[in-house]
């Protein structure tokens, strides 16, 4: 493996941990989108930078470049809070305009500057080992190592220093100004990193890797722990990983670095969408079937506390007295037969001592409204979950 290949992953896995950490804390605060709103909206910054500097190097651009990105922030929300639109229309709105404005500056003042696709939407990362840092005739290594590695040192000290605060105020505003803070303050210094890291992380990977690498890792982060530090170190474990993994899809296929990253990426989303434990589709889907067993044998449990005559009781009439299908009916029979809430002779139903302590509490429970105490019950009644 060449010292150009090595710098490439490298870079990848630095731009992964910089986008997690901000993309867990916009995810959470379901602001998600805000991240291509910045990533497309920093381009008035860049050239009125330029235009200022003339020196594509110069830090001025990542300046007014992270500006744009707080000014279009706070756009998105002053004109959410007309609430005429939402959020989301919101973000439709601003992006669009400051991209097209970037684009006409570039168009009247910068003709002859070539926009190219590849390095302006997916970027480039095989270029990134090309552009060095020089001192006094000395190769420090490559710029975008340079920059990234300053901005992921500075949003981890920035983590760390502020992390209940930033907890607190993400999950509790109200809670987070009675103790002091100010959720104003915090939300526009996650704002002023994420835009950073979008403008520091812009030149190496483009603006589609970028909005990848901020929400999909935070987003299968979150579909798999409800612990805040959990989902910081699952978010920056799922980047670095598909960062490295599609580097080397690219360099097999031959294909955009970037492009398979992201490609990558969503594949592990998509996995992880399916098939996580608890909020996975599958558990999902299985979790639902459950209870939809479950509230049937309450109603089947229900029918035979209610009625103690035996035609009512009867298995061959259980489909015309509870409109069951035969394949429900012999469902729910077996069910309740698992856990010994039912007995039956001469096929006849009828409720065992457990069957009749469940129906009991489950009526009381079913009055009170006490859903949590009904999922306590069934942990502690049912031997076989459907």
């Amino acid at each position: 493996m060449s010292s150009a290949q090595i710098e490439i992953q490298l870079i990848a896995s630095l731009v992964a941990i910089a986008c997690a950490i901000p993309g867990t804390f916009l995810v959470l605060r379901k602001m998600a989108m805000i991240s291509d709103a910045i990533s497309h909206s920093i381009l008035p910054g860049l050239v009125v930078g330029f235009f200022l500097t003339e020196d594509l190097n110069s830090p001025w651009l990542i300046l007014l470049a992270a500006i744009t990105g707080v000014i279009t922030v706070i756009m998105v929300e002053f004109i959410q809070k007309t609430g005429l639109v939402k959020k989301d229309t919101a973000i439709g709105l601003v992006f669009p305009a400051l991209f097209s404005i970037g684009v006409i500056l570039i168009a009247k003042n910068a003709n002859d500057v070539h926009l190219d696709v590849d390095a302006v939407l997916l970027g480039e990362l095989a270029f990134a080992p090309f552009d060095r840092v020089l001192m006094n005739g000395m190769d420090l290594g490559a710029k975008s190592l340079w920059v990234i590695g300053i901005i992921v040192t500075v949003t981890v000290i920035l983590l760390v220093t502020f992390f209940k605060e930033l907890k607190i105020s993400t999950f509790d505003k109200q809670l987070a100004a009675t103790l002091g803070f100010s959720p104003l303050v915090l939300h526009y210094g996650l704002m002023s990193v994420a835009s950073i890291t979008t403008v520091g992380a812009f030149d190496a990977v483009g603006a589609i890797l970028v909005v990848a690498l901020m929400i999909a890792p935070a987003a299968i982060a979150y579909l798999l722990t409800n612990n805040l530090k959990k989902m910081l170190v699952i978010a920056v474990i799922a980047g670095v990983s598909s960062s490295i993994g599609g580097y080397w899809v690219a360099h097999y296929l031959d294909a955009s670095i970037a492009g398979s990253m992201t490609t990558v990426l969503g594949l592990l989303f998509l996995l992880v969408y399916l098939f996580a434990p608890n909020k996975g589709l599958v558990a999902v889907l299985f979790r639902q079937k459950r209870q939809q067993a479950e509230v049937h044998l309450l109603t089947f449990m229900l029918h035979l506390q209610n009625h103690s005559e035996e035609s009512e009781r009867h298995i061959n009439h259980l489909r015309e007295h509870i409109n069951w299908g035969k394949i429900q009916s012999k469902t729910v029979l077996d069910l309740a037969l698992k856990n010994n809430m039912i007995v039956i002779s001469d096929d006849i139903i009828s409720l065992t001592e457990k069957g009749k302590g469940f129906t009991e509490k489950a009526i009381d429970y079913i009055t009170t409204n006490s859903t949590v105490a009904i999922e306590k019950m069934k942990e502690d009644f049912f031997l076989f979950r459907g």
